[in-house]
C-alpha cells in the first residue's frame, strides 16, 4: 500500500466527519482549530511510513538501506580501486626505486614494482577510474640522479569506481538464482568478477578434459585484458595449475586463464545529410554512436555464446543522430551481412568512412 493519497485535507476531513453535525466544526472554530495541527502531523507521519515501505524493498531502496539489504545475503559493493598503468624510464638501465611517486596532468603515481629494465608498474594515486586515461609524460616528485625521461604509456588494470546503486541491486536479485557453490559456473564468474580489474567472465568448464576450466576475462571497462591483469587473475584462482586448490579453485581443478581477441569493427555506408550538415561535421559523432553499440555488446558478451554485430542496429542509432537523414548501402568489414564474432571475440571500433 501507498500513502500519497493521504493528505492532509484528506485526514483533517476524516477527523471532522467523526464530530457530530450539530457541533461548530468551520474554519477557525474551536474544533477545527483544535484539530489541524493533528492532521499535519498524522501526514507527516503517513510520509515517513511511505518513505519506510519503500525503503524496505530492494527494488525501491536507496543507496544506504539497499547496502543494509544486500548484506543480509553476505553481499557488499564492490570498493573503488587504484588504477595501474606501465611507465618507460629512460635510461633503461636506470634503477628506479620502488615508491617513487611522480605526476602526469592533475593526478599523482607511486612506482609499486619493477616489469624488466626500463618498465615499471605504477598505481594511481587517486581511486577510482580518473587514472584510466591518463597517459603522457611523467614528472617525478622526488628528484631522481641520472632520469632522462619518464612517460605513462600503457593502462595495466583499470581503477573502478565504487560500485553503483543499480549494479548492487543486480547482484542482489541475481543470487536469488542458482546459487554459487564449490566451483560450478556460477561461483567462477562471481568471485572471478570480484577482482580489482575484472569487468565480465565466460567460464568454459571441461576445457582440456576433465577437471579442466577456461576463464576468459575481460576488463572493467570491458576491453581486452592486460598480461598483468591475466596473471593476477591467475594467481587468485590458480597459480600452480596443478589441481592441488592453492588459489580460489577447488582441489581437482585446473584453471587457465586467457581473453578474448579484439576484432576490429570497420564501417561504410552512404549518409544522407540534412541542409548545413556534412561527413565530416558529424564523424566524432558517428564515431560515438557506433563505439557506444560496441561497448554494450561487449558488456553483454560474457552472456552470449556468440556476439553478433548487426547492420540494422548501426543503422538505427546513425539515424538518431541529428543531421542524419538517411543512410543505405553499410557495411561492416566490406560485407552487406551481420558478423557472428566466435564464443572469444569482442569486437571494437576500428573506423567509419563514406
Amino acid at each position: 500500500m501507498a500513502y500519497e493519497d493521504i493528505t492532509y485535507e484528506v485526514i483533517l476531513q476524516r477527523m471532522l466527519d467523526r464530530i457530530p453535525d450539530n457541533m461548530d466544526k468551520r474554519e477557525g472554530s474551536i474544533i477545527y482549530d483544535a484539530l489541524a495541527p493533528s492532521a499535519v502531523e498524522l501526514q507527516l507521519m503517513y510520509i515517513e511510513l511511505d518513505t519506510i515501505l519503500k525503503e524496505t524493498f530492494a527494488d525501491t531502496a536507496q543507496r544506504d538501506y539497499l547496502v543494509r539489504r544486500v548484506a543480509e545475503r553476505g553481499i557488499e559493493p564492490y570498493p573503488a580501486t587504484y588504477a595501474k598503468l606501465k611507465g618507460i624510464f629512460t635510461p633503461a638501465s636506470l634503477n628506479i626505486p620502488i615508491g617513487s611517486r611522480f605526476s602526469c596532468n592533475e593526478l599523482n603515481y607511486v612506482v609499486i614494482s619493477k616489469i624488466q629494465d626500463g618498465e615499471y608498474q605504477l598505481q594511481c594515486e587517486t581511486l577510482g577510474g580518473s587514472g584510466n586515461g591518463n597517459f603522457g609524460d611523467l614528472i617525478p616528485i622526488d628528484y631522481i640522479q641520472g632520469l632522462e625521461t619518464a612517460k605513462l604509456n600503457e593502462l595495466l588494470i583499470p581503477g573502478e569506481d565504487e560500485e553503483d546503486v543499480e549494479s548492487l541491486r543486480q547482484r542482489y536479485f541475481t543470487s536469488f538464482e542458482t546459487k554459487p557453490y564449490g566451483g560450478n559456473k556460477k561461483d567462477y564468474i562471481q568471485k572471478t568478477n570480484e577482482i580489482p580489474g575484472v569487468g565480465s567472465t565466460k567460464v568454459t568448464p571441461v576445457w582440456q578434459g576433465g577437471g579442466t576450466v577456461l576463464l576468459t576475462i575481460l576488463d572493467s571497462e570491458f576491453n581486452k585484458a592486460s598480461n598483468a591483469l591475466i596473471k593476477t587473475v591467475q594467481e587468485e584462482i590458480d597459480p600452480t595449475k596443478d589441481g592441488t586448490g592453492l588459489g580460489i579453485a577447488p582441489i581437482g581443478h585446473v584453471v587457465t586463464v586467457n581473453t578474448v581477441e579484439e576484432i576490429s569493427i570497420n564501417i561504410k555506408a552512404t549518409f544522407g545529410f540534412d541542409e548545413g550538415y556534412n561527413f565530416n561535421s558529424l564523424k566524432t559523432t558517428i564515431q560515438n554512436a557506433i563505439s557506444n553499440y560496441l561497448l554494450e555488446l561487449r558488456k553483454n558478451w560474457a552472456n552470449q555464446s556468440n556476439t553478433v554485430v548487426r547492420i540494422s542496429q548501426i543503422e538505427t542509432r546513425i539515424l538518431q543522430i541529428e543531421g542524419i537523414v538517411d543512410i543505405q548501402n553499410t557495411k561492416i568489414n566490406n560485407s552487406t551481412s551481420n558478423l557472428t564474432l566466435t564464443e572469444y571475440q569482442v569486437p571494437i571500433f576500428g573506423g567509419v568512412s563514406q
